[in-house]
């Protein structure tokens, strides 16, 4: 089934945002919970807070930090909100939400990845 996720700031919306779920472990800093305008807030399906803090957004770590995040996705912990996201998404499009300042080398990127062509691997 092809999904239609995005990824944005939570600081950013569109009309186009279809459901918005926050994949943030912590709560962004700044913005209270009615102006972020959430579908949903799973933190559960965020990476570690070691594996977080050990890649720092650097962007010399993002492929081993990619690799690692893809084996926690594996684990049984985080089914339950994998399968939640995977639910949204078949219903039309799915906007997975980061407080990061690029998305692109975040954690969403390859959730958004894994939500995508995961299942097909």
């Amino acid at each position: 089934m092809d999904r239609q996720i995005t990824q944005h700031r939570v600081y950013d919306s569109s009309p186009d945002d279809g459901a918005r779920v926050l994949v943030d472990r912590l709560w962004p800093r700044g913005l209270s919970k009615e102006a972020a305008h959430l579908d949903a807030w799973l933190r559960e399906v965020a990476p570690t807070n070691e594996l977080r803090r050990w890649y720092g957004h650097d962007p010399e770590r993002y492929e081993e930090f990619r690799a690692r995040y893809l084996a926690e996705l594996a684990d049984d912990a985080h089914r339950e909100a994998a399968d939640r996201l995977r639910e949204l998404a078949d219903q039309g499009p799915l906007t997975l939400l980061t407080a990061t300042r690029d998305p692109g080398i975040s954690h969403t990127a390859v959730l958004a990845e894994w939500l995508t062509d995961g299942e097909r691997r």
